[in-house]
Parts: C-alpha cells; structure tokens; sequence
C-alpha cells in the first residue's frame, strides 16, 4: 500500500469522490503544507497556518496507479483557479500534489503538463514536496457520507458526484 496526499478545494468533496475508487482503501481529510504544528480547521479557515485541506489516500498501486489517482484529482476540481474552489476562497482551498519522492514528483509534472496541453487551460495547481500530514477533526472524516441530507451535501456535493461518476465510472470499485 502507498499513500498520496491532494488539495482540490474543500476535502468534502474530495473525500466523497476518492472513496468510491477501486484500489483505494482509506480516504482521510486533513490538512498539509504549512507550518502550524497540529492545527484546527478553524486555524485553517483562517488562511494563516499556509496548510491546504487535503485528502489523504491509502490505495493498492497494483489496482490504482498514483498516475491515474493524479488524473482524477485534476478532473475533480478546477484546477485553473487560484486558491478557490467555487465559493471557497482562500489559500487553504488551493489545487496542490504533495509529492513523496522523485518519480512521483516527475509524474506530476507529466500530468499537469498532460492537462493544460489537452484542455488549452493554464493551471494553478501546485506541486510540493510532501512533509507532514495532519488529521482533520473526526467530524470532518466520511463528510459526505454520514451528511448527505444537509444543506451543503445536497447543493454543492451531491452534484460533483453525479458528474464524477459519469466521468470516472471505469474506475470505480464494482464496475
């Protein structure tokens, strides 16, 4: 098992989608790239610790590729807009890759290179050698899932699911 580390905007959203891929076995949200030791979503709601929201993957790279996990990160946001995502604005909804050695950093690259080239669209998204991963509170773990009902789950991510799924359907777990 290895493990990737993305920011796409609000980890929600992003936890609810990496979930249902296969080769995927644990999605954790948390927080990554800044310089508060342990901070609180309220300290990252402020834009000042410089930690992104981020998800954090466990996955089978036999069954899922880093590659093909990097592919649907840049699908399942907008990676052409700096430090937003829809209405989430801030540096803690910034589009980042947290790399973990060379050939990840490479491949990365390659990606992002591959994106801007086929959409004709220059991306913001960063790409950062990883340091330190942190938890987000519990209430922030499996959002979606255990929210779907509320006001949020239903407007903003229920809608991103629907598309994700269409679009990313070959890699889901069961199909």
């Amino acid at each position: 098992m290895k493990k990737a580390t993305f920011g796409g905007g609000c980890f929600w959203c992003t936890e609810a989608m990496f979930q249902q891929l296969k080769g995927v076995e644990k999605v954790v949200s948390g927080y990554c790239g800044g310089d508060k030791v342990d901070p609180t979503y309220q300290e990252v709601c402020t834009g000042e610790t410089g930690h992104a929201e981020v998800i954090e993957l466990t996955y089978d790279p036999e069954v899922i590729s880093f590659e093909e996990l990097l592919r649907v990160h840049m699908g399942s946001h907008d990676p052409t807009t700096l430090n937003q995502q829809g209405a989430d604005v801030g540096t803690q909804y910034r589009s980042v890759i947290f790399y973990r050695d060379e050939e990840e950093e490479e491949i990365a690259r390659q990606v992002l290179t591959e994106y801007e080239d086929t959409t004709g669209n220059r991306a913001t998204t960063e790409i950062e050698p990883f340091e330190v991963f942190y938890s987000a509170e519990d209430m922030h773990q499996n959002y979606y899932n255990d929210h779907t009902q509320a006001g949020y789950c239903e407007a903003v991510i229920a809608p991103k699911l629907r598309k994700f799924r269409d679009t990313y359907r070959h890699l889901f777990a069961g199909e």
